[in-house]
């Protein structure tokens, strides 16, 4: 090797020790968890087996506050209320029934890092302290807290603690501390479905492994049971009831017999950092591509959410700025868009979609900050069952002189809105 290479290389090897190889995992979950007996367990985790990064979703089902229902009765042009009546031995009984066109109870999730603190409220529902202040409520409806959460593993210091969810109090999140390793590196790669899209970010395949220490199993073309380490794949090609799974030492191996690797999987998530999750179900999963994970976004790449701020055009062309809330129950950041583009399921955090244009039949153009655009549909928040979009006017007054606080916009009356970047509207510090 001639010298002035050999000291290029050793200039490489000083400026990488100097990096510190903790930066690696900063994408990584770490927190304090507090136990119903007192203990105190603090490392990074690994939450119902499937969510390890800051950019993962914890889901649920939020409450949508009366007032808000309130607000869409008088604005939408509508002032009574769904009742049933019976009579009882000469008695009229009436009683307030849900409004099946708005439903006080929404599916719901969030990124793990916009959560300051996550405290366990009773056997199936939490209190979620996000990083802004703001608290909200979510209970069941996945696997991400109650009885069916599938354990809570925490691991520092060559320690591993697993907990059940009737044992956790509540759990506090932060940036790991310097010079923490977790024992196995996160999954991250491409996945490429039949329609010949693809879509990049840390991966939950199956629901299940998300490590490069998880084992994928599947029996070969000789019938002998094969058990390997997903951090030695290099590729997974799918097909009906089988995959051919690609070695990093480029061995090829065909495999079926398991949920791994053929009928029976739950599908693929990627968690992708400037655009929310993407789930690929088996059906429509041609590929994926394995690679090495970035070290980002790390927990300080979250705020903890901001009210939504646009500008919402309509069909007549008229135009109306101020807080959004859309579909009458997402107004922030952190919360999620949810769709379908060809049979691929989207949860896209408001936060980085830059606008939203109804299609002229069905579904929805959503463009990202980035530049990316999908056309959604099969979900109230992009389609006709969208309950309308409320304006609401940024300062007291109401805006300009005459103009009113607020203006509802229905999905008929719908044409775009284009969302202000965090920084040109206003901050979210309050409760919901």
């Amino acid at each position: 090797m001639p010298r002035h290479h050999a000291r290029l290389w050793l200039l490489w090897g000083l400026c990488s020790l100097a990096t510190p190889l903790y930066a690696q995992d900063a994408h990584r979950i770490w927190g304090r968890v507090h136990t119903k007996d007192g203990e105190v367990h603090e490392g990074f985790i690994r939450w119902d087996r499937n969510e390890a990064s800051w950019v993962d979703q914890l889901d649920g089902t939020k409450g949508v506050p009366q007032e808000h229902y309130d607000t869409w009765l008088a604005l939408h042009g509508d002032t009574d209320r769904p009742t049933r009546t019976i009579q009882l031995r000469g008695y009229r009984v009436s009683w307030d029934e849900e409004d099946p066109d708005f439903p006080l109870n929404v599916t719901s999730g969030l990124r793990f890092g916009q959560i300051a603190e996550i405290v366990a409220a009773d056997e199936d529902s939490v209190d979620v302290v996000l990083r802004s202040g703001a608290r909200i409520g979510l209970s069941g409806g996945s696997t991400d807290f109650g009885p069916s959460m599938r354990e809570l593993l925490v691991e520092s210091s060559g320690r591993s603690t697993e907990l059940e969810w009737e044992q956790i109090e509540r759990v506090e999140f932060s940036a790991a501390p310097a010079g923490e390793r977790p024992p196995a590196s996160r999954l991250y790669g491409t996945v490429e479905d039949d329609r010949g899209r693809s879509f990049t970010g840390f991966i939950s395949w199956d629901l299940d492994e998300v490590m490069t220490t998880d084992i994928l199993d599947g029996r070969d073309e000789g019938g002998d049971d094969r058990d390997i380490p997903m951090g030695d794949i290099r590729s997974i090609e799918g097909h009906r009831r089988s995959s051919t799974v690609t070695l990093a030492s480029g061995r090829t191996l065909e495999l079926s017999g398991s949920n791994d690797v053929g009928r029976g999987h739950r599908g693929v998530q990627i968690s992708d950092p400037g655009l929310g999750m993407v789930e690929v179900e088996w059906d429509e999963f041609a590929r994926i591509e394995f690679s090495a994970a970035p070290a980002e976004p790390g927990y300080d790449a979250f705020d903890g959410g901001h009210r939504l701020v646009g500008t919402v055009t309509t069909q007549a062309g008229e135009e109306v700025s101020g807080l959004i809330r859309w579909d009458m129950d997402e107004e922030s950041s952190w919360e999620l868009l949810n769709g379908v583009s060809e049979k691929v399921s989207f949860d896209i955090e408001f936060g980085q979609i830059a606008r939203i244009e109804r299609g002229e039949v069905f579904g929805a153009r959503v463009t990202l900050l980035d530049g990316r655009t999908f056309e959604l549909d099969d979900s109230n928040d992009v389609d006709w069952d969208n309950k309308g979009i409320l304006v609401t006017a940024e300062d007291a007054e109401g805006g300009e002189a005459g103009a009113p606080a607020q203006r509802y916009v229905s999905w008929e009356e719908f044409k775009e809105v284009r969302f202000q970047q965090h920084g040109s509207g206003r901050a979210e510090t309050g409760g919901r």
